[in-house]
């Protein structure tokens, strides 16, 4: 796959991806209420398999380096649809962590070029914060 063409099939994914952060939100504020978060992890997890194919969805969790964090969020996934909505996001959570850890350099970079969120999150205090993740990201040309 050459470069990130943006399709319908893409597109549809990015959306379930949206709607699955929307509804697990939503399920954290209300509580934790089960149907939220079971419907944000079934929409995430299905965005996600739509925005970069199976084959990738499948070949990224089952990484060696990434079987903590596979395990972790599965569990923690196959908990909160069984019903243990606080544990299962607890542990959920830090497999996200372990498993995105990666992408969060690439994320902040992205965030310092949106227009209006990058100029709010160039301001000193959250520089500090961000530049942790970005260290040697930062300072590449573009």
């Amino acid at each position: 796959m050459v470069g990130f063409e943006m399709n319908d099939r893409r597109k549809i994914g990015i959306g379930l991806t949206g709607f699955g952060v929307l509804f697990t939100f939503l399920g954290i504020i209300f509580f934790f209420d089960k149907g939220l978060l079971a419907m944000g992890n079934i929409l995430f997890v299905a965005g996600v398999m739509l925005t970069i194919g199976m084959k990738s969805t499948v070949s990224f969790f089952l990484k060696p380096r990434n079987y903590k964090g596979s395990i972790l969020f599965g569990a923690g996934f196959c908990l909160v649809i069984f019903g243990w909505a606080v544990v299962g996001m607890i542990i959920e959570a830090y497999g996200f962590i372990l498993l995105f850890s990666g992408f969060w350099p690439t994320v902040v970079v992205f965030l310092y070029r949106v227009p209006v969120l990058g100029r709010l999150l160039q301001q000193p205090f959250l520089m500090s914060f961000f530049d942790r993740f970005t260290r040697t990201e930062r300072r590449v040309p573009v």
